[in-house]
């Protein structure tokens, strides 16, 4: 006969509980080689697995196991385990882990269902599911500013990770959620860089479209763009059309503009708690330095790339200043900013919405595409449509409780 069981407790919970039922499990001598424990609305669910000693009478432990558990007014179910089952649980613990993050307004079952079916299917265990968003009370109509957010802790291997995340992506869009999956080792515990790109992420807005208005351009400097966005024309190419456009536009309006950049929904949330946790920010950006150095000094961010804006006489001459931050330079200067920070290139993070962002995105231990075209969308690891860019920290495993405000 196996002399280790998995216990289970279940009951109201309370301070002190723990303490009262492993003061009779202490007595007994048994050896703990697994426990777990979640509590919901009070409920106290806890497992774990045992070792009888092998001369006392297994029975006897058990009894008074159930006794106590009784005695505290709690449910208690006690199941054998052969040592053939023991050393297959044993020999899982090397397997793949993985963290699934669901994000939506509010949390329905029809979701997840959906996103559980997904890892059955693949072949994946799901070991431990976390709340991460706070409470949200029964009375409360869902808005957008009602954010929901379950991790699931999984194991196994994909049978099919391209097919996996296929259908993840066909969830989201039908659902209008966020669904992302990340390796659950070392590196993801120990992100410590995050690079920006500057327009549609960080703000709003595209600056160049903002100053082709000014310019009385706007129309055309806008069509080029979203072209570039989606990946139609060459970056470089596009980003010389647009500036050719500019040509005799006054530096006047810069300062204007800049203090009226419309911050992207969560990002000021965002930077505020990657600066207090310690990490190290960035934007590398197709757009200018003069803007990005105007964000760097309002959020406090560390490193600043983007483009310069040539100005004779008080206006744009038009002209491209060399080296163009372009999707090459990004990932280049990703990797270059990690190395400067003493940082393996698996410890950033990327967050970019348009084509060019796509190798910075490729570069970065997590590559996010934030709001993304349909094309970013389906080539990044990870993309974030339905929250703010504060949402971000949820990819990053933060509780509401540990959120900044």
């Amino acid at each position: 006969m196996s002399n280790i069981i998995l216990l289970n407790i279940s009951g109201e919970d309370r301070i002190g509980l723990s303490a009262d039922f492993y003061s009779v499990i202490s007595e007994a001598d048994v050896r703990i080689l697994d426990i777990g424990q979640s509590v919901i609305h009070d409920q106290v669910s806890q497992g774990m697995m045992l070792q009888l000693p092998a001369d006392q009478d297994a029975e006897e432990v058990k009894s008074q196991l159930i006794k106590q558990a009784n005695s505290l007014n709690l449910k208690v179910k006690i199941r054998d385990i052969n040592e053939q089952a023991y050393s297959r649980w044993v020999s899982q613990q090397g397997a793949d882990r993985y963290t699934l993050t669901l994000l939506t307004r509010e949390v329905s079952a029809e979701e997840i269902a959906r996103v559980t079916q997904v890892t059955a299917e693949q072949g994946l265990n799901i070991h431990d599911i976390v709340r991460l968003s706070g409470r949200v009370p029964a009375d409360k109509p869902v808005t957008n500013e009602v954010k929901s957010c379950i991790e699931f802790a999984v194991q196994g291997v994909p049978k099919n990770p391209a097919q996996m995340r296929a259908s993840f992506l066909s969830i989201a869009t039908e659902l209008d959620i966020d669904i992302a999956i990340q390796q659950d080792n070392a590196f993801r515990k120990n992100r410590r860089l995050v690079c920006f790109d500057m327009d549609s992420t960080l703000i709003k807005t595209e600056v160049i479209d903002e100053l082709a208005k000014h310019a009385g351009v706007g129309s055309e400097v806008a069509k080029i763009t979203e072209s570039a966005m989606q990946g139609e024309i060459d970056f470089t190419e596009s980003f010389t059309q647009r500036m050719a456009l500019l040509e005799g536009l006054s530096e006047d309006v810069l300062k204007d503009i800049a203090e009226n950049l419309p911050m992207m929904e969560g990002a000021e949330t965002l930077i505020r708690n990657l600066k207090a946790y310690g990490f190290k920010t960035a934007i590398l950006s197709g757009g200018f330095n003069y803007f990005g150095n105007y964000l760097k000094r309002k959020l406090d961010i560390d490193h600043v790339y983007a483009n310069t804006l040539e100005i004779v006489d008080g206006k744009l001459t038009g002209q491209v200043v060399h080296p163009v931050v372009n999707a090459e330079r990004k990932a280049v200067l990703l990797k270059q900013i990690a190395k400067e920070e003493g940082l393996d290139p698996q410890q950033t993070i990327a967050v970019g919405d348009g084509a060019n962002d796509l190798m910075m995105l490729s570069a970065a231990g997590l590559g996010i595409a934030f709001r993304a075209k349909p094309l970013v969308r389906e080539s990044a690891k990870q993309s974030l449509s339905t929250h703010g860019l504060d949402g971000i920290l949820y990819l990053l495993g933060f509780k509401d409780q540990d959120i900044i405000r």
